[in-house]
């Protein structure tokens, strides 16, 4: 072969094998990705009416979740509006210049329901961030639920709705809801 023949035929196999890897990564997330796992850390916002909460952090997606026992509006209906999310969430601990991005939907975490809704807020280093805050009761206790990462792929999302349906932190949830 041609000295030539080789280079073009070496460069054409790296081109084939990019095109590849970039469907790959466009069509689902690398498996090293995939494996990262939830860490636990500490719970990073200042001492208020309620009790600290847990944390957790995968790669650049960071989830809150902690209970207000005896808040929840209304006991027989739960959180149903947006009005609701945006009044109980803790999104304002990470920014109170958050504005809603979207309408919100209905979410599950284990048994219980509620509403989740998207928001963005500008950082002080510059960019945008956006943040889901959950809202989710059983009877007259809330539980907040607020992830922070790059929301707007749906993949990031669903890993993280993923690891609130978790052992996990269902475990967790339920330990603190015990007896209510």
């Amino acid at each position: 072969m041609k000295r030539r023949t080789i280079v073009q035929t070496s460069l054409a196999a790296s081109l084939v094998a990019g095109m590849v890897a970039l469907n790959l990564l466009e069509h689902d997330q690398p498996s090293f990705a995939r494996d990262i796992p939830w860490r636990p850390t500490a719970w990073p916002f200042p001492r208020d009416a309620w009790l600290p909460g847990r944390a957790w952090r995968r790669g650049t997606l960071e989830v809150y979740v902690r209970p207000k026992l005896g808040f929840c509006g209304n006991c027989e209906t739960g959180v149903t509006t947006d009005d609701e999310v945006d009044r109980v969430t803790d999104v304002d601990l990470l920014d109170e210049r958050f504005v809603p991005a979207r309408e919100g939907r209905p979410v599950h975490i284990g048994p219980l329901s509620g509403r989740a809704r998207l928001y963005r807020y500008e950082r002080a280093t510059g960019g945008t961030r956006h943040v889901e805050g959950i809202a989710v009761s059983q009877r007259c206790d809330l539980v907040i639920a607020v992830i922070a990462g790059n929301l707007l792929d749906e993949r990031d999302r669903t890993a993280a709705y993923r690891f609130l349906q978790s052992e996990t932190v269902l475990a967790w949830l339920s330990q603190q809801l015990e007896g209510r």
